[in-house]
């Protein structure tokens, strides 16, 4: 294996709702834009093989087992040791793969990925970073729903793992950092905002303070970093507003002749709007703090959405996103 150049990640050919079809015609893209990219499928022989086949850069890894997306995670990680997401995983810690991708049973690959590849030394929990469209460049927003109960140590790595994130994968130099509260001032919000606030203002650099709910897609903060219950529930309220926002936009503008003509008029920029709103665009979410770089997708991921994350699970291995985790704790 060598980071800078091939990067080999290996990809679950069955999670997701779409899949294998959204998956293999992901991996087909990504394979088409990275000539460095290889791709172990891993999935069941009447999906990998034929597809391998006649694919280059891609090997299939036969596993019989697969996790259901409503299936208990932790149990059935331990239960179904020949599952896709299982066999992904251990093909990262026996070096035999540099990165995971799976849109399957988000929880089973948080705890696969933990129990397989192990956390970074250092690390007390892993955290589930993702991208949040704003008005300027998109901003990471970490934990997303791998710990619904932190301590205030726990927010600190988190920021310290978004701000490598944002560096590594986003390009983003001397990244800004904010911790969501319910206000600005330092002693506002619940014992661990507090708590967390003040070990964050003595050991994370960029930290620039708290920032409010409204704050998240203002761009005024490149990592905003909050415990997974508060995360997701601020994530799944942008995506619902989002879909509603665009669907009441696109009725307005088909209500009658008038207005129709106007859409025909706005819509490139219409376009460009619900392109920087979809999160396919930025492919999957890294669970930041395993001994490997591991990118979950989104259940309804598109062919679109599977290339990104792999391009994302590319990006982290060659800028040695794990190795730098372990080097800031």
């Amino acid at each position: 294996m060598t980071h800078a150049g091939t990067v080999r990640v290996a990809v679950d050919a069955i999670g997701g709702d779409r899949a294998p079809g959204t998956v293999l015609g992901g991996v087909e893209s990504a394979l088409e834009a990275d000539p460095a990219l290889h791709v172990c499928l891993v999935g069941p022989a009447a999906v990998v093989e034929p597809y391998a086949a006649a694919h280059d850069r891609c090997e299939p890894v036969v596993a019989h087992e697969s996790i259901g997306m409503a299936e208990p995670a932790a149990q059935s990680v331990r239960a179904k040791k020949d599952s896709s997401i299982v066999v992904g995983c251990r093909l990262v810690r026996e070096g035999a793969a540099d990165a995971f991708f799976s849109a399957g049973n988000t929880g089973a690959c948080m705890a696969a990925a933990t129990l397989t590849m192990g956390r970074v030394d250092g690390i007390h929990r892993p955290a589930i970073a993702t991208i949040i469209p704003t008005v300027g460049a998109p901003v990471v927003l970490l934990d997303v729903g791998a710990n619904a109960d932190c301590k205030p140590e726990y927010l600190v790595q988190f920021a310290r793992m978004g701000a490598l994130y944002a560096e590594t994968v986003l390009g983003v130099s001397a990244p800004r950092i904010a911790l969501l509260n319910i206000g600005e001032e330092p002693s506002k919000g619940s014992q661990l905002a507090v708590e967390a606030h003040g070990l964050m203002a003595n050991q994370v650099a960029g930290f620039m303070g708290n920032v409010e709910g409204r704050d998240v897609t203002a761009g005024v903060a490149d990592v905003i970093v909050t415990d997974g219950f508060t995360g997701n529930v601020v994530l799944k309220v942008l995506e619902g507003v989002s879909a509603t926002l665009l669907g009441q936009v696109k009725e307005a503008l088909t209500a009658n002749v008038v207005t129709s003509l106007a859409a025909a008029l706005t819509r490139p920029s219409l376009a460009r709007l619900k392109d920087r709103l979809n999160p396919d665009t930025y492919g999957g979410a890294p669970l930041l703090g395993v001994n490997g770089v591991c990118i979950i997708g989104h259940g309804s991921s598109s062919d679109r959405a599977v290339a990104a994350a792999l391009d994302v699970a590319a990006t982290a291995v060659r800028a040695d996103l794990t190795g730098r985790i372990s080097q800031a704790v």
